[in-house]
């Protein structure tokens, strides 16, 4: 039963304690077995591959099958119904409507004397995204993942998935990684699969930027090859806070709660409200939904770990609690969410209003579904177009404009001990 909280202090030291909810005692072992897996793949590439794909996956993949192959791609098609095919499709172009907008474009500016100032955006030449597999699927992390890489003009597109059952990839997932525009898949999942992508083997290619969701030791692999390659972010488990206040029905913020907590055990399903009632409608209607839930195991361990209702006064001390925890998910369903949303200051994506759940956001609705996690949103912000580009600064003077500057640069070279920089000015405008 989701446990209803009245005392804010009490509260706070909850929703810092769900935050921190990663950080456990098993970290250090789990830390270094996947450093163990780096150095391995990085000395044996793909003989390490397929030994940890048997160990851990329990499939034995020859090596000529690690890359999927086209046939098995155009197969997919004619695996999935007619209606998945449309909704992977109408989702696909609603994500990429929405990134098409988000592009970072290129600028200059002049200013007197000739002088020219900007930025050049160029993507990456290779991108690697990491999609869980095994016994789920998930095209939408596929499509998600994707989809900016490709509108950012990445020009190779390398997906890993773990495989299931005879070494076989999900057809919708295959179909998904097709409609999304990856070039090429890999049947290999875990930290050994990020260890293939950051450094390359005979079969994978080295990449630039990873993204995409994973287990505490896909995340872990993620932080440990972070500046041998870029990375999205260091993803936790799922996390959904909704605030409500007594308009809310309480089947809809039971549901979204449930949504959430059937992710993973580890998912934390967060209520604040200033309505006794509604919370304790909440409370009663999370129980009756479970009872025939077809996830009810993992489902009921998430509520009662990282389940909780707090009860506020009034609706801005709901925002700053909300925005203590800065959550992955933040629903609004009050009166009034555009006011409501002024207060808030820290959420990865921001759901307004009784007609938006998560799940919107999940799948088509158009801005990523790969958000900063733990109170991540606190500094990060949602997967996008610009994690697969990066900028060169653009600077160009005229002489006269450098003859402006170069008492002041000389200056400062000279404060700083470094002759040969205040030479490189000197010299060009004597």
């Amino acid at each position: 039963m989701l446990r209803i909280i009245t005392d804010q202090g009490e509260a706070r030291q909850e929703l810092q304690r769900i935050s921190e909810r990663t950080y456990h005692e098993n970290i250090e072992t789990q830390s270094a077995t996947v450093r163990e897996i780096i150095a391995t793949v990085k000395k044996n590439g793909d003989r390490a591959l397929l030994e940890y794909t048997e160990k851990f996956d329990g499939q034995v993949i020859p090596p000529e099958k690690l890359k999927v192959s086209g046939s098995e791609i155009d197969a997919a098609y004619q695996q999935i119904s007619p209606d998945l095919l449309q909704a992977i499709k109408l989702a696909a172009t609603k994500i990429e409507a929405f990134h098409q907008q988000r592009t970072p474009k290129s600028w200059v500016q002049f200013a007197e004397d000739n002088v020219v100032l900007g930025r050049r955006y160029t993507p990456v030449d290779r991108a690697g995204l990491y999609v869980p597999g095994g016994r789920a699927s998930y095209p939408s992390t596929v499509l998600m993942n994707a989809i900016p890489a490709k509108v950012a003009q990445v020009p190779r597109i390398v997906m890993v998935t773990p495989p299931s059952e005879g070494g076989k990839i999900n057809p919708a997932v295959l179909v998904a990684a097709s409609e999304a525009g990856v070039t090429e898949i890999y049947r290999v999942g875990g930290a050994q699969a990020v260890a293939a992508l950051a450094y390359g083997t005979e079969t994978i290619p080295r990449v630039d930027v990873i993204t995409g969701p994973g287990n505490i030791y896909v995340t872990l692999a993620k932080k440990e090859v972070y500046g041998r390659v870029g990375i999205d972010s260091l993803a936790g488990p799922s996390e959904v806070l909704i605030i409500a206040d007594s308009q809310a029905n309480p089947v809809h913020v039971a549901v979204d709660l449930l949504a959430q907590a059937e992710h993973d055990p580890m998912a934390a399903a967060i209520l604040v409200t200033d309505s006794e009632l509604l919370a304790q409608q909440v409370q009663a209607e999370v129980d009756q939904q479970l009872e025939n839930h077809p996830r009810r195991t993992l489902t009921e361990k998430a509520i009662a770990h990282y389940g909780v209702i707090i009860l506020t006064k009034n609706l801005t001390e709901a925002a700053e609690l909300s925005n203590l925890f800065a959550p992955e998910h933040l629903e609004l369903e009050v009166e009034s969410p555009w006011d409501l949303l002024e207060h808030i200051r820290h959420a990865g994506a921001i759901f307004l209003g009784n007609s938006s759940p998560e799940a919107v956001g999940d799948y088509l609705a158009g801005p990523n579904h790969t958000l900063p996690t733990s109170g991540a949103a606190r500094y990060a912000s949602a997967l996008g177009v610009e994690t697969f580009m990066k900028y060169s600064s653009i600077i160009e003077y005229s002489p006269s404009a450098l003859q402006k500057v170069s008492k002041a640069i000389i200056d400062l070279t000279i404060a700083e001990g470094l002759p040969s920089h205040g030479n490189s000015v000197k010299y060009r405008t004597k």
